[in-house]
């Protein structure tokens, strides 16, 4: 089933951030990409779980922290971070 993909302001801002410091910005833009078209579909399946209910997705150089409403069908990107 078809998710679909929405990220919180901090999240927002860290992506931006990531792409201001980077020298090549276009892998980074990949990287999200993939990350957004993977999760529009079996979200609930991406990544690794955490205790707490959240998920971590990892695609190089990004790692984000997302959470999955099954009864939405609405992934939210909780945060970015930047790992070379």
């Amino acid at each position: 089933m078809k998710y679909t993909v929405a990220s919180t302001a901090v999240a927002d801002y860290q992506l931006a951030d990531i792409w201001l410091e980077v020298s090549n910005r276009q892998q980074v833009s990949d990287a999200f990409d993939r990350i957004e078209a993977s999760l529009k579909h079996d979200a609930h399946l991406q990544g690794c779980e955490h205790p707490d209910g959240w998920r971590v997705l990892a695609v190089s150089p990004i790692v984000i922290a997302f959470r999955v409403s099954e009864a939405d069908r609405l992934v939210t990107i909780l945060s970015v971070q930047y790992r070379p």
